[in-house]
């Protein structure tokens, strides 16, 4: 049986044992969600760790794990951003994003959360225009 599933997996084109999920991310959406957080926090770099994207998805967005320390390791990857944009590719137009668990957006509750999202958003969009 154990020869049959080998002589089954032998015979599979390599691009198909090669496939990943990653395959379908999207750099550039992950690339935006980056420069949000950068903008956000207020930071000139920020190492990422796990980095996924969802160009599929309605909104589109990216999610990644991130740490501001310069000598990043592992373990300080514990910090986490969401982002959502209205399409898959640029230019970007930033609908919201998620800090932890805090959400920043034009309808979010809180004032100051508002706020926040129209100076990330005014950043994101002069970069476009640049």
């Amino acid at each position: 049986m154990k020869n049959v599933l080998l002589a089954a997996l032998a015979a599979l084109p390599a691009t198909v044992l090669l496939a990943s999920p990653a395959a379908a991310q999207s750099p550039q959406l992950e690339q935006a969600c980056v420069t949000v957080a950068k903008n956000f926090l207020l930071v000139p770099n920020v190492k990422t760790g796990i980095v996924q994207s969802y160009p599929e998805l309605d909104p589109p967005g990216a999610r990644l794990t991130y740490s501001t320390r310069e000598d990043a390791k592992p373990t300080d990857f514990n910090n986490e951003i969401e982002c959502e944009f209205d399409k898959p590719q640029p230019p970007f137009n930033l609908l919201r994003f998620c800090i932890s668990d805090t959400c920043y957006g034009p309808n979010e509750q809180e004032q100051q959360n508002r706020r926040r999202y129209q100076e990330v958003k005014a950043l994101m969009d002069r970069q476009q225009k640049k």
